[in-house]
């Protein structure tokens, strides 16, 4: 298959440590006001209702929402059920604002600043512009293009996502490649057309990631690290 002329990857997992940077958030803001929770408990919760918050806006049940909105709702209910709550509407801000301030996983730069050499590259996440803005700010992404939910008021799977990117780029899909840790993003691109890359990360659960770091799929390429698909892309 030819090269693609353009990458893009999703964040949240693929990119970043959402996991290691939220929890290390909630552990400093715990340290700050003498609150004792299990902080990992908290962020793996928060995690969890990611999906079906997405969801919701997905079939329509509730009207297009923001994802820094969605995180806030479910923190909300969180902080209640393990109670750390209520909290302030100033505490739930500096919380949700965690998800704009995730670190990176150490190959990252490096391997979408070869990358770029080849091809365009940008953002294809759930997260809306705002804050794959402030991602890339805080880790050096040099992103040539930044997509975000808000530009097509859908999230992933939906095709809107997928096709949308390409048509703004005004590619046909089969010369677009998604790059994502999660077999089930890259299976909604592939039916969509575009080519797929794996990348393994292990850690992205903490002990719970198990077999989702393994690739489940006919995927174009399968990689081990961001810097791994730059060596396979020639780059």
């Amino acid at each position: 298959m030819a090269t693609p002329r353009a990458v893009l990857f999703d964040v949240f997992g693929t990119l970043v440590d959402w996991r290691g940077s939220v929890i290390a958030g909630l552990s400093a803001f715990g340290a700050a006001r003498a609150i004792t929770a299990d902080w990992a408990e908290i962020a793996d919760s928060w995690r969890r209702a990611y999906r079906p918050s997405m969801d919701r806006v997905r079939r329509g049940a509730v009207p297009w929402t923001l994802l820094d909105d969605l995180h806030r709702d479910a923190l909300m209910d969180i902080a209640r059920r393990h109670g750390i709550g209520p909290l302030d509407d100033e505490d739930c801000t500096q919380l949700v604002q965690l998800w704009h301030r995730l670190v990176s996983w150490p190959d990252v730069v490096s391997g979408l600043d070869r990358i770029k050499r080849i091809a365009i590259i940008g953002p294809l996440s759930n997260g809306h512009l705002a804050l794959q803005v402030a991602l890339a700010k805080r880790n050096g992404f040099a992103w040539d293009v930044t997509f975000g939910s808000d530009l097509f008021r859908h999230y992933k799977p939906d095709p809107e996502v997928y096709l949308g990117a390409c048509d703004l780029l005004a590619l046909p899909p089969d010369q677009v490649m998604l790059a994502a840790a999660h077999n089930d993003d890259l299976a909604a691109a592939a039916s969509f057309g575009l080519q797929t890359a794996f990348i393994a990360r292990p850690a992205e659960h903490g002990p719970a990631t198990g077999d989702r770091a393994k690739p489940s799929g006919p995927w174009t390429f399968i990689a081990s690290s961001v810097d791994d698909l730059a060596a396979q892309l020639g780059a």
